[in-house]
């Protein structure tokens, strides 16, 4: 009986706990955002921005690091729901495995907010709105500079296929599953250029110098004419292999990337990479815009699409100094 009336007493307190949370804030509102981790330069940049822009606001943020888990991001969000925070948004580590607790999210009236990557759901209903880039066109760039731009353009003299390597991002995240296909999109049947391995480096990058270094023994330096790479810091990993072969990155393997990080642009001015594709990690301004539309109860589109541009290593040195992230 004693235990069964202090486990009472702790379950109270819990409860009295979560409510003077909401309410130490007043009327700001309370926002669970889960990131995927601190795998590379971009997620990074994309933390700090959401946080800053969050505070900056007057929310009350509540933050949880998954650390590239799926599992715990899902503990995360339960852990939200629980606190009965106003908004969740939420970076997914992958694309499937959501529905359940996005609908526990629903149930509770929590409304949710995607940012970055999307969800694979049979109910769109379950989240408001996706916020960030459109993965598939930055793989579409990617190929187009590689058919239109680069030394080994469509019509350059040479003899065979261009021979590609291909370090994807995260298995079964939404940014790896849309450069891929956006990259393969642009290539088409041309037989000219040849993918002829793929393998992912989580976005790491140690991931991307292991990975290269594999590519490079199984196929050998002399038979790969490109990298590319799913995001800046797995190529950024594969140069170092690339320059421990023997081999110039930039030269003798093109080096073709995504993110457009500070490091891939001091990559280009040291010649080791040819051109990076924007992904703009600066996602908190329009978050708090979000998050403020929801309270407000106005309508958002399903998906917000940001503003973005592709640099060459011509480019770099100059637009290197106004770069934020």
């Amino acid at each position: 009986m004693k235990r069964v009336f202090v486990l009472g007493v702790a379950v109270a307190l819990l409860a009295l706990a979560a409510g003077c949370a909401r309410d130490a804030g007043g009327d700001a509102p309370v926002v669970g955002f889960s990131q995927v981790g601190a795998e590379s330069e971009w997620r990074t940049a994309n933390t700090r921005s959401v946080r800053s822009a969050i505070e900056e606001a007057g929310f009350r943020l509540r933050f949880s690091d998954a650390q590239q888990k799926q599992e715990n991001q899902i503990k995360a969000l339960r852990s939200f729901i629980a606190q009965r925070v106003d908004v969740i948004a939420f970076s997914p580590v992958v694309e499937s495995g959501w529905e359940t607790v996005l609908r526990e999210a629903k149930a509770a009236g929590i409304p949710v907010i995607l940012t970055d990557r999307s969800v694979d759901v049979s109910d769109e209903s379950l989240y408001v709105t996706l916020i960030g880039s459109d993965f598939v066109e930055e793989g579409r760039k990617a190929a187009r500079w590689l058919l239109e731009d680069s030394p080994l353009r469509r019509g350059a003299d040479r003899e065979g296929p261009v021979r590609i390597v291909e370090l994807q991002g995260t298995v079964g995240s939404a940014p790896a599953i849309d450069r891929g296909k956006g990259f393969r999109e642009v290539l088409g049947d041309d037989q000219d250029y040849r993918i002829v391995r793929t393998q992912s480096g989580d976005f790491t990058r140690a991931r991307g110098k292991e990975v290269m270094e594999a590519f490079l023994k199984s196929e050998g330096g002399d038979n790969i004419d490109v990298l590319f790479a799913h995001n800046d810091d797995m190529a950024i990993g594969a140069i170092q292999a690339i320059e421990e072969s023997g081999l110039r990155p930039g030269e003798d393997i093109l080096v073709i990337s995504i993110d457009a990080v500070r490091g891939a642009f001091e990559a280009m001015i040291a010649g080791k990479l040819n051109v990076t594709v924007e992904c703009n990690p600066l996602l908190g301004p329009q978050l708090v815009d979000a998050i403020r539309a929801v309270q407000e109860g106005r309508e958002l589109p399903k998906r917000i699409v940001v503003e973005e541009s592709v640099f060459t290593r011509e480019q770099a040195a100059e637009v290197f100094p106004s770069r934020q992230y």
